[in-house]
């Protein structure tokens, strides 16, 4: 039976060497109704369908998937069952719909696990984890990731399939910490994952990683380096004749022009990128490439030309349900609109795009439609509605921010974990070094021991000496390293009460600025002046905002790992628990902290209550001192 489905299939496939997608669909089609025998062979051809329709035909493709799981019941076809549902996983999630996706992929993975498809398992936990990835549950990821990776390490087979394996792992890996922000990390992944693709010449896979990382490069801040690695994984695309993803690498590699101000170059690539979208009916990559042209034609100020490439957009992902797209084109029409001074078509637009991501908790879209509301409303003359958008928006960049600076320091954290392995690693192989050097002494001794006792005592005598010497030479290293720890321990003391001053001056900042709104409020002609002053304060002073994450980064660091002591004690501590907790820790006032809180005493009084309760402390215990203790 096998045999027999790898001649077919292998006929089919030879035959798509020599003709286009299109071709092999229909002779897969074709093969598909000439076989009327329900086996593992039609299961096969189903699966191959499948894939190749999933993104172009995802309801047609569903059907075949269907299909596959129907026949593999009949015929108790254990490998067949796994991979139906794992289709049946793919098209929930590419239409966004996790929660069935998850279902299906873990009945597919028990399958998998029955006849031990160590293949099989892989990809589903490979799309589990782009599942959590999408859900933001990042650290889920990138375990479920590196717990797969090592378990292909592990594994005795060797080849090229398992070093496929590892490259795809971590490319996963690079995508997540891409998504995290961690993009010196994710670099690193994506490197590993080029080498492997490398050693064993896959191309296609190769131009995957090109691109990903051509789009890192872009994150950085390199748009000339990633104009590069997109060329090259384009120029891979077109060898094989890939229009799917070679759109895909279009499109970025427009951004990147975009963004080096070369508008013209940016055009042809967005023009290409919906080229070859066209040719595949990939409805997603088609919407994307349109909207970014529509920016670029908007930016030049073709609003014409803007306003049909968005309602084609529109259009398009009003049919195939795709979200973010459909937010992305509402607000190009609201941009638009905006411009012409059409501003209650405008606001509706704008108003439709918000809906759609705060119900998509897509926060930084959310936070430029915000900012783009406040602009139409102050256009309206309608000014205390767009103060209070414009403080949305700066609400929202200011937690953005905040959770970059974090991700940034836990990246810092990796890196260095990293680099004191490899540390560790090199300082066990010197100590290898040593061991087999002095194994080769001990054999020189026993051979001058036979010559005479004078000699071995030489040679011992100098051993010992040179012992000692390297002994002294650890002991003023290690008292070199202590000193520079309390340095910066020292160090860090001292940023600590710097954060602490800043958190206080902040607050106080923040409240003596709403009371001068609420004045300036009462006179229309003050706020007309003002108004501009106010704005750029609080912009100079969200800017140099050190931020509640770096304060307790040094906190941590001089408390020995304050925040995780509290947390091992009770499992349902917050953040704003551990905020009260550290400033508690740092014999602030109740008034002190309420005015960093900007709350009431009252409600400081109150959190101290919840938190000694959470911690399960006797009433008599009190809570400062015993934090003193952690």
């Amino acid at each position: 039976m096998k045999k027999t489905t790898f001649i077919i299939l292998a006929a089919l496939l030879f035959q798509f060497g020599f003709s286009q997608q299109t071709k092999l669909i229909d002779s897969l089609k074709l093969e598909l109704k000439n076989r009327s025998e329900n086996d593992s062979v039609k299961v096969a051809i189903l699966t191959l369908l499948h894939e190749k329709l999933m993104f172009s035909q995802p309801e047609e493709a569903k059907q075949y998937a269907l299909q596959e799981l129907e026949i593999s019941k009949k015929i108790n076809y254990i490998k067949g069952l796994g991979v139906g549902n794992m289709h049946l996983g793919n098209y929930h999630s590419n239409r966004g719909e996790n929660d069935s996706a998850l279902y299906y992929y873990n009945i597919g993975k028990q399958y998998f696990k029955a006849i031990n498809s160590t293949r099989g398992i892989i990809f589903i936990n490979h799309s589990i984890s782009d599942i959590k990835r999408l859900n933001g549950e990042m650290d889920e990821a990138i375990a479920l990731t590196k717990e797969t990776l090592q378990s292909i390490k592990d594994n005795e087979a060797d080849g090229d399939l398992k070093t496929k394996f590892i490259g795809a792992q971590h490319n996963s890996l690079a995508n997540i910490y891409i998504e995290k922000g961690s993009y010196k990390l994710a670099l690193e992944e994506a490197l590993a994952a080029l080498k492997c693709f490398e050693d064993i010449n896959h191309e296609s896979r190769k131009a995957d990683v090109l691109k990903q990382i051509g789009d890192i490069e872009s994150a950085l801040g390199n748009h000339s380096s990633s104009i590069d690695y997109f060329q090259q994984a384009i120029d891979i695309y077109k060898k094989l004749d890939d229009k799917i993803y070679a759109a895909y690498a279009h499109n970025s590699l427009g951004i990147s022009f975009q963004n080096l101000n070369n508008y013209d170059e940016a055009k042809r690539q967005f023009d290409l990128a919906i080229e070859n979208s066209r040719a595949v009916e990939n409805k997603m990559s088609l919407s994307n490439s349109m909207h970014n042209l529509a920016e670029l034609e908007l930016m030049n100020k073709n609003y014409t030309k803007a306003k049909t490439l968005l309602n084609e957009a529109k259009t398009i992902t009003e049919t195939e349900n795709l979200q973010l797209g459909l937010a992305n084109a509402y607000n190009g029409l609201s941009k638009i609109d905006y411009e012409l001074n059409d501003l209650s078509s405008a606001l509706s637009y704008n108003d439709k795009a918000i809906s759609i991501t705060k119900s998509m908790g897509a926060l930084p879209y959310l936070a430029d439609f915000y900012k783009l509301q406040s602009d139409i409303l102050l256009k309206s003359k309608k000014a205390d509605p767009a103060i209070y958008y414009l403080k949305e928006s700066q609400k929202i960049k200011d937690s953005l921010f905040n959770i970059k600076k974090s991700q940034q320091i836990e990246e810092l954290k990796t890196i260095y974990e990293t680099d004191k392995n490899k540390a560790k690693i090199a300082l066990q192989n010197e100590e290898i070094k040593t061991l087999n050097a002095q194994a080769q002494n001990d054999k020189l001794t026993k051979t001058i021991y036979s010559i005479g006792m004078f000699s071995f005592l030489a040679i011992s005598g100098l051993l010992y000496f040179g012992f000692k010497q390297r002994m002294k030479k650890n002991k003023i290293e290690r008292q070199k390293q202590e000193e520079i720890y309390k340095q910066e321990i020292e160090f860090k003391k001292k940023e600590l009460a710097s954060q602490t001053l800043h958190l206080v001056q902040k607050n106080t900042f923040i409240q003596e600025l709403k009371e001068n709104l609420e004045k300036i409020k009462q006179s229309p002609e003050l706020f007309k002046v003002e108004f501009r002053r106010l704005v750029m304060l609080l912009r100079k002073e969200s800017a140099e905002d050190k931020d509640w994450e770096v304060f307790k980064s040094y906190f941590s660091e001089v408390h020995n790992n304050f925040d995780v002591k509290i947390k091992e004690m009770a499992s349902d501590i917050s953040e704003k628990d551990i905020r009260l907790a550290s400033f508690l820790r740092m014999k602030l006032s109740t008034k002190e902290i309420a005015s960093m809180l900007n709350v009431l005493p009252d409600s400081v009084t109150k959190s101290k209550y919840r938190l000694k309760k959470k911690l399960e402390l006797d009433k008599d215990v009190d809570l400062t001192e015993f934090l003193n203790t952690l």
